[in-house]
């Protein structure tokens, strides 16, 4: 009968029954259950729950909403602008200004209308744009980041499903839409489009081109405010009454199939 070892050259070899059984023993201690988690861990994980990053979201629109009531930015407009800025600082001022106001709720109307007032129809279409872009891409990112975990799994209802697949599978067009006909406010259609599948480069630049008409129409009345009967005054007014009522009217021919899909 063979030994369990053998010898050659003074050096010990295991036979293979030992090596299997050293095998298996390794293997049995490797699935032993893992260390309990610690309270760090528990911790962290659920601070970065879908519903807690949620809850952060909740709590930084209220603080924004209610730091806006407290202190009314507006009455920056009715008192003068800081006399301490001028030009282009004053324009870059006021358009990160404009964008953490549309985040906080502010109508836009009221911050195209003081963008004119402020800087006239040129330096301050500019302005109101790139506010309007900034303000969208916050809201967008802090929807996407915070919101949309947590909200997705909710959209069960079909009016939410619809409204869902839009944005998803024609992402463009669909915002383009809302932002060239009035009836959906901002921020509604940054948080649906952060929710949705919406691609980030499709929703920027949607938003930019769609919101130009409405935005310069905005900002040549507030430039041209103090003549009332002048011309572009009256040509801005219409552009703002056009594109409102054509939306009320498409928003009329649709109810059966707005109804029929709730």
């Amino acid at each position: 009968m063979l030994d369990a070892t053998t010898r050659s050259g003074g050096t010990a070899t295991a036979s293979p029954r030992a090596t299997a059984t050293e095998l298996a023993v390794a293997a049995e201690l490797a699935t032993v259950a893992p260390a309990p988690v610690g309270l760090t861990a528990r911790c962290t994980r659920v601070l970065l729950s879908p519903w807690s990053r949620l809850s952060l979201l909740i709590a930084l629109l209220a603080g924004a909403a209610s730091a806006v009531l407290l202190f009314e930015p507006q009455r920056l407009l009715a008192d003068g602008w800081p006399p301490q800025l001028g030009g282009a600082a004053a324009a870059v001022v006021f358009g990160v200004a404009y964008g953490l106001c549309t985040v906080a709720f502010v109508p836009r109307p009221l911050l195209n209308l003081a963008a004119g007032a402020l800087f006239g129809s040129q330096l301050g279409l500019g302005t109101a744009l790139a506010g309007t872009v900034l303000g969208a891409g916050v809201a967008f990112g802090l929807g996407r980041i915070l919101g949309q975990d947590a909200l997705r799994p909710l959209l069960r209802g079909r009016w939410l499903k619809a409204a869902d697949g839009q944005l998803s599978r024609h992402g463009f067009r669909s915002m383009l839409a809302a932002r060239l006909f009035p009836g959906v406010p901002f921020w509604a259609a940054n948080y649906c489009a952060a929710v949705s599948r919406m691609s980030t480069v499709s929703f920027l630049v949607a938003t930019a081109l769609g919101s130009i008409p409405n935005t310069a129409a905005y900002v040549v009345a507030g430039a041209r405010a103090s003549a009332p009967t002048s011309p572009a005054f009256l040509i801005a007014m219409a552009c703002i009454a056009l594109p409102a009522l054509v939306g009320a009217v498409v928003a009329w021919r649709k109810r059966h199939h707005l109804r029929g899909i709730r």
